[in-house]
């Protein structure tokens, strides 16, 4: 038989699956790990992401009943964006800025500031440029942790740590830095020019020399990763990449006009396109990132999911789920009166502003737990909205949109979704979309199958579609409106 191990490393934990060839889990384990949260910045530990990824790929295994020595390839998908300072044996000189640390929201303004060519892939060069991104996060340690950037053998992301253990090798995903690092394959490669308009010329000696397309094999593990993993050293080790683009993989997401959107702590749209698209307030779109040939186009919101974290820890959680979701289902669209503005931890797009932050608006004494509850999942929908009109502006419009992650555990958030997006929501079989996605990958490289499309033909299977509801559309229009106004009229008052 052959199988193949997967790795998820969420914001929240890292979680291992073993698959068949057939796309069926036959083990599952998550272990989580601790993030220190600040205003406006996220670390974690790097040792932690390989600690879990031990103890999780062990109890996949385990959980599976299988012989780990069946096991052909492995594959896997992170956090984009979060950025270690590595020495040259790959261990971390710092804690990990997570991708939604927005600390680098001055030498983000730096980047855009440049004009450089490759600044098409935000807004097609009018910006803004993120704080999250691979060049403004590297540029901040530079300018304020001088001594650590000095010292750095190696700046790149949680992915390519993830490889050194694993292999020995030095390898980013084209995924990755295509997606957040300013590299265009097909204009020459690296920023080389805007790094030297920032003064940062040397970092791009400091990242990975060798750049990996997703599902081509970087090379099988060492004596000790395989001893500690109890893995035969021969297993091939697969290029994955960033947990969203991957995920697009798991969704079945391929083809031309095809949408995607995945939920976590946060949400990510994306949409496959035939050509280049490049417009304000979209981000993109990246050529051969995943598939070869084509492009993607984007959009995100930095919370979602994580705001109903935040509701849970400000309850004193955890919350209790089945309950909430009944009673917030019983009340009409808009959650009588209450707004949601679900900036929390800044906007992604259409915006682009680290420093704008979440609102409750219209709240009143006979408001309870369920109405935030019901709001806040409409302030994201109404987020949804939001990068889906950009998309639409820009000349591309996804006729449905196929969503995975942890959204997909709520019937009533995904109606939600469909009733403000005002489009079906499509929902396959497996919602654990990056670690399906990685064992499609994984077959491929392992040999299984001659192309990406052709692993998602046998590994993605069909679930079930939720339309849209024609009087909940007609309400949430109206409500819309109401939402759209808030940004600038918070960004007023919050300066």
């Amino acid at each position: 038989m052959t199988y193949f191990l997967t790795a998820d490393g969420g914001t929240e934990s890292l979680r291992a699956r073993v698959y068949d060839l057939d796309g069926t889990c036959l083990g599952t384990s998550a272990v989580p790990y601790r993030t220190d949260f600040r205003p406006g910045r996220v670390e974690q530990d790097p040792e932690d992401w390989w600690t879990n990824l031990v103890k999780a790929a062990r109890g996949a295994i385990g959980e599976a009943g299988i012989d780990p020595a069946a096991i052909e390839a492995i594959c896997y998908a992170t956090t984009c964006c979060t950025v270690v300072a590595l020495d040259r044996q790959g261990r971390a000189l710092r804690p990990a800025i997570m991708w939604m640390d927005v600390r680098a929201h001055n030498e983000a303004e730096a980047v855009l500031a440049t004009g450089d060519p490759a600044l098409e892939l935000n807004g097609a060069g009018h910006g803004p440029v993120s704080a999250e991104w691979m060049i403004p996060k590297s540029l901040w340690l530079k300018r304020n942790e001088p001594e650590t950037f000095a010292r750095a053998y190696r700046i790149c992301e949680y992915q390519d740590f993830i490889t050194h253990r694993l292999t020995g090798e030095w390898a980013a995903s084209l995924d990755n830095a295509g997606l957040r690092w300013h590299y265009r394959a097909r204009q020459g490669g690296w920023a080389s020019g805007l790094l030297k308009a920032l003064d940062l010329a040397e970092l791009e000696d400091k990242w990975p020399a060798r750049v990996v397309p997703p599902g081509e094999v970087i090379g099988t593990l060492t004596q000790g990763a395989a001893a500690e993993l109890g893995l035969r050293e021969s297993v091939k080790v697969v290029q994955g990449g960033a947990d969203a683009l991957i995920g697009m993989i798991g969704l079945g997401v391929c083809r031309p006009g095809q949408l995607a959107m995945i939920t976590g702590s946060s949400h990510l749209q994306f949409g496959v396109t035939e050509g280049p698209v490049h417009a304000p307030g979209v981000w993109g779109s990246y050529a051969d990132i995943v598939y070869p040939g084509r492009w993607i186009v984007e959009g995100g919101q930095t919370s979602t999911g994580s705001i109903i974290n935040w509701l849970s820890r400000l309850t004193g959680g955890p919350l209790d789920f089945d309950d909430l979701n009944r009673k917030a289902a019983a009340l009409p669209p808009g959650a009588e009166g209450l707004l949601v503005q679900d900036h929390f931890q800044g906007n992604r797009t259409p915006h682009t502003d680290p420093l704008s932050r979440g609102a409750l608006v219209g709240l009143t004494l006979g408001h309870e737990l369920h109405h935030i509850f019901r709001a806040v999942m409409e302030g994201i929908g109404f987020g949804t909205r939001a990068i889906l009109d950009a998309f639409r502006a820009a000349g591309y419009a996804g006729e449905e949109m196929t969503v995975g992650g942890g959204a997909t555990a709520s019937d009533l958030w995904l109606q939600i979704h469909a009733d403000t997006a005002g489009i079906p929501v499509r929902v396959p079989a497996s919602a654990d979309a990056p670690s399906t996605g990685s064992a499609v990958l994984a077959g491929v490289g392992a040999g299984h199958f001659t192309s990406i499309d052709e692993g998602i033909a046998q590994m993605v299977h069909p679930g079930r579609v939720i339309e849209p509801i024609a009087a909940n559309m007609a309400q949430y229009d109206a409500i819309y409106a109401r939402y759209a106004a808030l940004y600038p009229a918070l960004k007023g008052i919050l300066g």
